[in-house]
């Protein structure tokens, strides 16, 4: 990492440096993304879905769970993935060289031994010849130093989009994570209505109406 860009907030990442880590990195947020969907009661244009940056990682929120709430949260700098209850319980477990099969595994032991018992399409999304996590032992990659750069251009592009959003009047989203595309994004909406398109319900719903998104891509092989 050059000094220059350790100083800036915006280190260097090229997308072929840390293929494997992004692949598998992409894998895991679709889980724990997948956890908040199957408990978050659904908001306009599948806001509900989202993960945010924090300052060590990315972040569920509170998501539901009868009378209390749970929170995952993915750590980048100490490398861990956590759970925490609104009860005071909490689970954690390594980021390491840990195959999608198994973190999806680790994981839902985690909650069941939280008592939140969840099940969720294991079949990833938005991706060419999916394979379904609770079988993937292809993807094991996990480069502590890829995690911390990507952690440092989240923070840095959340501050931006943050911004940019402020001298917007109309509608905005929040700056939002999505896991299925693995990018993050703030969207402005014009207030009119767009042509129909093709595509999933959700897509559709999404792209209801006119938009502008400024977006953050770390890169990657299929259509953005």
């Amino acid at each position: 990492m050059s000094t220059a860009a350790t100083s800036s907030g915006w280190p260097e990442l090229p997308t072929a440096a840390w293929r494997d880590t992004y692949d598998t990195l992409h894998l895991w947020t679709q889980i724990v993304g997948k956890i908040r969907l199957k408990r978050t009661p659904w908001l306009n244009h599948s806001w509900h879905v989202a993960l945010y940056v924090t300052p060590r990682g990315l972040t569920t929120s509170p998501i539901p769970d009868g009378t209390r709430t749970f929170q995952i949260d993915f750590d980048f700098l100490d490398h861990v993935l956590r759970i925490a209850t609104s009860d005071g319980a909490q689970k954690q477990f390594a980021l390491r060289e840990l195959s999608v099969a198994s973190f999806y595994a680790a994981i839902m032991a985690a909650l069941a031994e939280l008592h939140i018992h969840i099940t969720i399409d294991d079949m990833p999304s938005e991706l060419p010849e999916p394979v379904r996590f609770s079988q993937d032992s292809r993807h094991a990659s996990y480069d502590p130093d890829a995690g911390r750069r990507f952690l440092q251009i989240l923070v840095n592009a959340d501050r931006v989009f943050k911004q940019f959003r402020t001298s917007f009047l109309g509608k905005a989203s929040p700056v939002h994570f999505f896991w299925g595309s693995f990018d993050l994004a703030v969207t402005r909406f014009s207030g009119r209505p767009a042509p129909p398109r093709d595509g999933p319900a959700f897509m559709r719903e999404a792209y209801s109406h006119e938009v502008s998104s400024a977006v953050f891509w770390p890169g990657g092989g299929g259509p953005v």
